[in-house]
């Protein structure tokens, strides 16, 4: 449905998000977070406009979230969170630049950080699970390959399959 969308609009207001570290703020001159990069990052690939992110610095900076428990974290100086595991990941995915981090730290802090008797996965170890930290681990496992689950689009957070069936493979 891009049609509905003024997409040079949209993509001049991401360019205009930029930092100089490489990331995007929510407005032109706020700080980068790793939420708001996959938000600016995904919505330059739905536009084709991959040309204007700054690749490897964004993967520089995008890299720098993962702390030494293996955990990432959205910004410095914050603490880990499993959620990151998709922010970051997916953004990094989108780069071709997941190599960029530690995959077997990253793995152990979210199977850490799930409920093996109850089920579900938290922001943390020893935290209460919710739906949220869950979906977001799951989806984090799955871009780093782990086993028994489905490979999942970083742009769209869904089976690459139904992305592939319903946009066609030439997104």
């Amino acid at each position: 449905m891009l049609h509905l969308v003024d997409v040079d609009k949209a993509v001049n207001h991401v360019a205009a998000c930029a930092n100089f570290d490489g990331g995007y703020g929510v407005n032109p001159g706020d700080e980068s977070h790793s939420g708001q990069i996959f938000t600016c990052v995904a919505a330059l690939n739905i536009a084709k406009r991959q040309d204007l992110i700054d690749v490897d610095r964004l993967a520089g900076w995008l890299s720098e979230r993962q702390l030494p428990n293996g955990g990432l974290n959205g910004r410095p100086e914050k603490k880990e969170d499993v959620c990151y595991s998709w922010w970051v990941l997916s953004s990094l995915s989108m780069i071709g630049r997941t190599h960029w981090i530690d995959r077997e730290k990253l793995i152990k802090f979210i199977l850490r950080s799930q409920d093996t008797e109850n089920g579900g996965i938290s922001d943390r170890p020893n935290n209460m699970v919710d739906v949220w930290h869950t979906l977001f681990g799951l989806t984090g496992l799955s871009l780093l390959g782990y086993p028994g689950l489905d490979d999942i689009d970083p742009v769209y957070c869904l089976p690459k399959s139904t992305v592939e069936r319903v946009l066609g493979k030439s997104k």
